[in-house]
């Protein structure tokens, strides 16, 4: 029987876009994929990863419309729930992290507190 695994990112079509455009741009072999995740650190506690690796033993791996994702397990706690989204407009250029689990986010909303 196999593992049921929720997906605990959801990720925006523009989001995906982007990534997408990012991966062709910057020449990404397949077998690497978008990293997901957190690290202690920033200035409300803990601060995201967004960034193209290698799968790990210790990873769990999705697929959004078509995108490869990787998640490390023992970060996943603090992102269920969490939404990727990337804005284009002129007020707010990036990818944006929307997560319901956030107790408190700094100004920059690059760090968090769960």
């Amino acid at each position: 029987m196999s593992e049921v695994i929720n997906i605990p990112v959801s990720v925006t079509l523009s989001a995906v876009e982007e990534i997408r455009n990012l991966r062709t741009n910057m020449q990404v072999p397949e077998h690497v994929h978008l990293r997901i995740g957190v690290k202690g650190g920033g200035c409300a506690g803990f601060s995201y990863i967004l960034g193209f690796d290698e799968a790990k033993e210790n990873d769990h791996q999705f697929e959004v419309e078509g995108l490869n994702i990787i998640v490390d397990k023992s970060q996943e706690i603090y992102l269920y729930g969490t939404e990727l989204d990337f804005k284009s407009g002129l007020e707010n250029r990036g990818f944006i992290f929307n997560n319901p689990n956030a107790e408190e986010t700094c100004g920059c909303g690059s760090s968090f507190k769960a």
